[in-house]
């Protein structure tokens, strides 16, 4: 999973069959300190996760098993808006 901000989302009209009613937001990646790290991703969100919000994403196989739709080409999503980071012994 990666720690990620939600920076915005993207709006397709016209896409893959499996991914209809899927929301699709656009993350940055975060250190456990919350500085930005690594590339833009896009993924979907089922949980309804907001701008400028904190969650966490799966990846992979992980992220298709959430989809709306079984074998929908996905390649992250969103599974928790975060709360809260705490990180010890830094």
């Amino acid at each position: 999973m990666i720690l990620a901000k939600v920076i915005g989302n993207v709006v397709a009209t016209t896409k893959n069959e499996l991914l209809v009613g899927e929301k699709f937001l656009i993350l940055t990646p975060l250190t456990p300190e919350g500085d930005p790290k690594g590339e833009t991703v896009v993924a979907i969100d089922n949980i309804g996760a907001g701008n400028g919000e904190v969650v966490l994403a799966c990846r992979g196989s992980a992220a298709r098993k959430i989809s709306i739709q079984e074998g929908a080409p996905v390649d992250y999503a969103v599974v928790a808006i975060v709360d809260e980071v705490k990180v010890y012994g830094r």
